[in-house]
């Protein structure tokens, strides 16, 4: 299930870089998923009224515990300042024990085009398989 995109306060006319983050967000119980899932939608609202925000997109897979979501920034400040909001914070911090497991990806590029679920999917397995690499060593 994606929800519609939420659009943030930043325009994406003159930019030179952006920032883009994706994430995969795993949860060890199903009983989670719908306080998970209502918190991640109040994120979502949040995100349009915060500074430096472009594009944010949810896809949650309840039955599979999974959520992913791929944010575009202005610059890595205003990702940063999303992430230390007191909602942003205090969700993470109440969900942080019952996460299976989590994967980000952050990288920068052109203003156009955004980047898609397809680019965001390929770097987060790219991601899961270097740490799982990196494990074995």
């Amino acid at each position: 299930m994606r929800t519609p995109t939420q659009t943030g306060t930043h325009d994406v006319d003159g930019s030179t870089q952006l920032v883009t983050m994706a994430s995969r967000l795993e949860l060890r119980c199903l009983r989670d998923v719908p306080a998970f899932l209502r918190a991640a939608l109040r994120l979502q609202r949040r995100f349009a009224e915060v500074d430096g925000g472009v594009r944010l997109d949810l896809e949650a897979h309840p039955l599979r515990r999974t959520f992913f979501t791929l944010s575009t920034w202005r610059d890595q400040a205003s990702l940063d300042a999303y992430a230390a909001d007191p909602l942003h914070r205090d969700v993470m911090r109440a969900f942080r024990s019952r996460m299976a497991g989590s994967t980000f990806v952050t990288w920068t590029h052109d203003p156009a085009p955004l980047p898609g679920w397809t680019d965001a999917r390929e770097r987060l397995d790219r991601a899961d398989r270097e740490e799982n690499a990196a494990e074995r060593r």
